[in-house]
């Protein structure tokens, strides 16, 4: 009798489709703007850094190692967020992230001492090391899943829009308010972004269960997933051994005036950041093929600006087309996280970000090494030797994940 009512009840009330998730994107450009303040001030040093040396008392080597010391507490930070903030509502960590990258412009704009400037960069390390780690968790939440790679275009695209203009911003304020002025204009911006996230971001609590920080490398003993961050690794390494040097390379090899590598250098940016515009149509079409293809076209490049160096139109149309992809890449790895590792993609961002951290400052590191000691040639060389390899990662790679794209 029950088993009737039910069948009868299901055949009189229309079956209810399961609602839609709502697509966010308010939150999303919010943590756009938020991306875009903190990539400008981790590079903001670059182009104040003797006026930076000069007001401070130290060497310009010595406020440099204020880059170098924000990317270690980015990557302790990414590696150690989750578990440490436990249960903590998403939502007030994104808050607090940002509150910190506040306080830590107003900590450098007013550093008296070289120790007060390094305390701001180590904060400005904290803030891009959570909201980092966190972006690819906040991202599945804030739209629905289809729509995940074009929110992390989205991110990513503040992040390349300050990789445009954050040396040139630097410079123009520098020469017009002083470095510590170029950092106190952050601040309005960092309390902007912080607003807007208060107003557009939902309530995102954490898992029910308390994570340790082994938890977060017991995923890599999965093989797919440890090859996965080898590819990245491999691209990052790849593309820092010869991107850290592309200025002496073109003051060298090329022969460019400062005004011609001005220009250069700022294509390279416009370029990225139309790159991640579009890349999403890539991703939706294939991910694994535009993951294997990105290196693949990158370590083309290099073995070019190997033999094209002294052609400065050559030059010029390789490095527009390296901005296009390099840039764009970290869009695809970010979208491959949120997919492979769906069920803790907190810790899959953590794990991102620190593999990319390591990837760079070995990449530029040996990179260097190869760049003083035998050349550009060989530097470069490497850096296609290793792009090669991680294009051939992901051909490994989707094998494993059977992707039918």
């Amino acid at each position: 009798m029950t088993q009737s009512c039910e069948a009868s009840f299901d055949t009189i009330l229309p079956a209810q489709e399961p609602a839609k998730p709502v697509a966010r994107w308010g939150a999303v450009f919010a943590m756009s703007l938020c991306a875009f303040i903190m990539v400008a001030a981790e590079f903001l040093p670059v182009s104040l850094l003797t006026l930076m040396a000069n007001d401070l008392g130290v060497s310009e080597g010595a406020v440099g190692q204020g880059i170098s010391i924000s990317g270690l507490f980015a990557l302790l930070t990414a590696l150690s967020i989750s578990p440490l903030a436990g249960s903590l509502n998403r939502r007030a960590l994104l808050l607090g992230l940002t509150g910190v990258m506040v306080l830590s412009t107003l900590i450098v704009g007013f550093a008296s001492s070289y120790t007060l400037y390094m305390l701001g960069r180590i904060l400005v390390g904290v803030a891009l090391g959570g909201f980092w780690s966190l972006s690819a968790a906040a991202a599945v939440r804030l739209v629905p899943i289809d729509k995940v790679p074009k929110a992390l275009a989205i991110f990513n695209a503040g992040n390349a829009l300050a990789m445009v203009i954050a040396a040139p911003m630097g410079s123009y304020l520098g020469a017009i308010v002083g470095w510590r002025g170029a950092f106190l204009c952050l601040a309005p911006l960092a309390a902007l972004a912080f607003v807007w996230q208060w107003l557009a971001l939902p309530s995102m609590a954490a898992e029910q269960r308390r994570k340790k920080l082994v938890d977060i490398f017991k995923h890599l003993k999965q093989v797919r997933i440890l090859l996965g961050f080898s590819a990245v690794s491999l691209l990052f390494a790849g593309q820092f051994s010869l991107f850290t040097y592309i200025r002496p390379y073109l003051e060298t090899a090329t022969g460019v005036d400062s005004v011609t590598l001005s220009s250069i250098l700022l294509l390279l940016g416009v370029a990225g950041f139309i790159g991640t515009t579009i890349i999403n149509r890539f991703l939706q079409a294939s991910l694994h093929l535009t993951l294997c293809i990105m290196p693949a076209i990158l370590a083309f490049i290099a073995i070019m600006l190997i033999e094209f160096g002294g052609n400065l139109t050559a030059v010029v149309v390789l490095l527009g087309f390296w901005g296009l992809i390099a840039t764009a890449a970290p869009v695809g790895w970010w979208a491959w996280v949120t997919r492979s590792m769906a069920q803790d993609s907190e810790a899959g961002g953590g794990l991102m970000v620190a593999f990319v951290q390591l990837a760079i400052g070995l990449g530029s590191t040996v990179g260097g090494i190869m760049f003083d000691h035998y050349g550009y040639q060989v530097s470069f060389s490497l850096s296609a030797a290793l792009l090669l390899a991680a294009a051939l990662s992901v051909l490994v790679l989707r094998a494993l994940e059977s992707d039918k794209d």
